[in-house]
């Protein structure tokens, strides 16, 4: 026995229920969604630098005398300890004078004057030093000897 099957029409794709689906799924979220401030719109001031009332006077520069030992003296006082490398005194006294020469919107300036028969170590370890109190401005001067 024969059987006939009915013929299939090709299928179609419906689009208008889609489209449908998608506005109804666009008005909620526009309608969910709350508008919120981004953080650069919020009025939060952040603390800053306070203008000075009265200028300091700041010498230009602070000189760093490294005698042939490896004693290290800045302006006259003498800093931690010959032997070692590590000079964490001079670097707290560096870079509170970075802050106050940044405050007075000054450049901070070091002079080393380093003795003829000092070790290029200890040159250095100023160096580093001054570099780790973010001091760029670094000269070289001849010790009286």
């Amino acid at each position: 026995m024969k059987m006939h099957l009915p013929q299939m029409e090709e299928p179609e794709l419906d689009v208008a229920p889609l489209i449908d689906m998608v506005f109804l799924l666009l008005v909620f979220f526009m309608a969910t969604a709350s508008l919120v401030k981004s953080e650069g719109d919020l009025g939060i001031r952040l603390p800053g630098m306070v203008a000075q009332a009265k200028s300091v006077d700041m010498p230009d520069e602070q000189i760093v005398e490294i005698t042939e030992n490896g004693t290290v003296y800045l302006n006259g006082r003498q800093f931690d300890n010959p032997a070692t490398q590590e000079l964490p005194q001079l670097y707290t006294t560096l870079l509170r004078y970075k802050a106050a020469s940044d405050a007075a919107r000054n450049e901070a300036m070091i002079t080393i004057a380093a003795n003829d028969n000092t070790k290029q170590q200890r040159v250095i370890d100023v160096m580093n030093a001054c570099a780790a109190a973010g001091i760029k401005s670094v000269t070289f001067s001849a010790a009286a000897n």
